[in-house]
């Protein structure tokens, strides 16, 4: 899966429309191989994203969990410990 695209269920506060297009631009671009499509292939890309969005967050509106809402701010934090551990020299 493409490191880029993260997790947008159960935070505080929720997922951006920003956010739910940004990972589907992600997943679009992962999946066509392109960042950059051609001409002939821009209204398909484009319409790929759009719809991908939408049904990303259709997908974010409908699920439901019984654990609190994460903090965006405090998994951050843990990413950046993370990636500090695991880069350092």
């Amino acid at each position: 899966m493409c490191r880029n695209i993260r997790q947008l269920h159960n935070f505080d506060p929720p997922a951006t429309p920003e956010e739910v297009h940004a990972s589907a631009l992600q997943y679009v671009r992962k999946i066509s191989g392109s960042t950059k499509p051609s001409q002939a292939n821009q209204a398909a890309f484009d319409d790929a994203v759009e719809q991908v969005a939408r049904v990303t967050q259709e997908l974010l509106d409908r699920l439901v969990t019984s654990a609190p809402p994460k903090d965006r701010e405090v998994e951050a934090a843990k990413a950046k410990a993370r990636a500090a551990a695991r880069y350092a020299a």
